[in-house]
């Protein structure tokens, strides 16, 4: 647990560096929004590259070395990256690693909760972990989190992007002085572009609210909720786990036998459920989703790139 006590005692027990930090960073989400607030000044290394799926993911040993030596880890936290704890746990106390789901201000929904019922946290102060973040006595060599609880997929929701972007932005000031006003500075430029992919979003998305779809998995609490859309459903509701035949049944049996609905796939995923499940309403298949951004370029582009593409993929198969 020394990765909690570290990032609680950043600003406290970590000197200001003499150089750019070395930064290190789980997913691509995460990496575009340190990429886009440390603009020239250096960049960011990305744990989870291009292509590679999040399922069962393991640290090679040259990245467990970059993680144990970096001056700061940022990432989403336990529940979606649980093959970071271990190289986490190898750092010195004194070496900052955040886990932006929970920094105070980060609002948070559960995998149980409807438009109506959604939790929102923000003004709670979540570095106590006091929101159920104890996973002792669970398998964290695979990414097959329960879908009970807190939803880890916040970055799916603009808002969360926005501030983090700033509380990236002052981690990276405090470890470097010289250079904070330009962290900033660029935070300020990125938060603008988040807000521009985030009105086009609404823009593409307001035509088809009312249309209920069905995704591979359950990850789009935050997307859906923001944009307000008419979540129908989820085929699996673990990332890597297999839907059981009751569960099949019963959404096939909610969709009717012609189902004016689109089913989106997503990469990394086998669709074959999903496809049964067209053939057995007629619904129609739209295009893969990508929730992590794995399909994108790495870089300070990909966040609003990957917002868009979710919106434009959505709206295709409903149109």
């Amino acid at each position: 647990m020394r990765y909690i006590i570290s990032f609680l005692l950043t600003s406290a027990a970590s000197p200001a560096l003499a150089e750019v930090p070395h930064v290190v960073t789980d997913l691509p989400p995460v990496h575009a929004l340190v990429a886009a607030v440390m603009g020239d000044l250096g960049t960011p290394d990305l744990l989870l590259q291009q292509g590679a799926s999040p399922h069962g993911f393991q640290l090679r040993p040259s990245q467990m070395q970059a993680v144990t030596s970096a001056d700061l880890v940022l990432w989403i936290g336990p529940e979606i990256s649980p093959w970071l704890e271990k190289a986490l746990a190898n750092r010195p106390d004194t070496s900052p690693a955040l886990a932006l789901l929970a920094t105070k201000g980060t609002q948070l929904r559960s995998y149980a909760t409807t438009h109506e019922d959604e939790a929102d946290h923000s003004g709670h102060d979540h570095t106590s972990h006091d929101h159920d973040h104890d996973h002792t006595g669970h398998d964290h060599d695979h990414h097959d989190h329960a879908h009970t609880g807190t939803d880890p997929h916040a970055w799916l929701d603009p808002n969360n992007a926005l501030h983090w972007t700033q509380v990236i932005a002052e981690e990276l000031a405090s470890l470097d002085p010289a250079n904070a006003e330009i962290y900033r500075q660029n935070a300020a430029a990125t938060a603008t572009r988040i807000r521009a992919a985030d009105e086009e979003a609404k823009a593409l998305l307001a035509p088809v609210q009312a249309r209920p779809f069905v995704t591979l998995h359950d990850a789009y609490g935050y997307f859906t909720a923001h944009y307000g859309l008419t979540f129908a459903g989820a085929v699996s509701s673990g990332d890597a786990a297999s839907p059981g035949a009751r569960h099949l049944k019963e959404l096939q049996a909610s969709l009717g036998p012609d189902a004016q609905t689109c089913l989106f796939p997503e990469a990394q995923l086998d669709p074959a459920h999903l496809q049964q499940l067209a053939e057995a309403t007629g619904a129609k298949i739209g295009g893969a989703l990508d929730p992590e951004g794995s399909t994108l370029p790495p870089g300070p582009d990909l966040y609003p790139a990957l917002i868009t593409n979710l919106a434009k993929t959505l709206a295709a198969c409903q149109a």
